[in-house]
């Protein structure tokens, strides 16, 4: 018996895909405007969308990895190495911001999305900001090693905020550019929604 395609897992899959493409085009300088990121939208998006937990978790955990080869062999010339510090810290916030995805949004909605989209950007913003102050971040303001107090923990979840608005706002348009536009596939082409 001959198997085909699923279309409405290639148009996920294709969704997924541009956001990693815009993710690489709007890295090419690390700054605070470079995390107006789809990342943490393609989370959501993947935990929401795909039923099986493998291709949940995985397909948008590969997407990020393959992106961030690209990102750091391509553009940066490697000047981070193949994978930057920490990684593994993003990679476990990325896996916890897909069940978020499965968790908040089993029902897709305006309200839930932004719900969250919010609770994404905020642990994002809190747990990616803590390990930096672990692994020993630097204060923005001295460029000396961050005190390893609750002066020292504060300072770095401050530092981060620009860097927080900015996941938050990419976060909310990237959702509904996602969300948004495959619940009106879904609407339009009824063989992309769920039997």
């Amino acid at each position: 018996m001959k198997q085909t395609l699923n279309p409405r897992f290639v148009v996920l899959l294709l969704f997924i895909g541009l956001m990693a493409a815009l993710r690489i085009v709007n890295t090419v300088q690390v700054s605070a405007i470079s995390t107006f990121s789809p990342i943490g939208a393609m989370a959501l998006f993947g935990g929401s969308y795909f039923p099986n937990r493998w291709k949940a978790f995985g397909l948008p955990l590969l997407t990020l990895w393959l992106s961030d080869l690209v990102v750091n062999v391509v553009l940066l010339d490697g000047q981070f190495g193949i994978m930057y510090d920490g990684w593994y810290w993003i990679y476990g916030i990325f896996a916890l911001i897909v069940w978020y995805g499965k968790v908040l949004l089993q029902k897709v909605s305006v309200k839930n999305v932004l719900v969250a989209a919010l609770v994404a950007s905020l642990t994002h913003w809190l747990l990616a900001d803590t390990s930096v102050w672990l692994v020993g971040g630097t204060d923005l303001r001295t460029n000396l090693p961050l005190s390893r107090d609750f002066a020292g923990w504060q300072q770095c979840i401050l530092q981060g905020v620009p860097y927080m608005r900015n996941f938050l706002a990419g976060t909310l348009v990237y959702s509904a550019v996602l969300f948004g536009g495959f619940e009106w596939l879904q609407s339009r082409y009824p063989k992309l929604a769920v039997a």
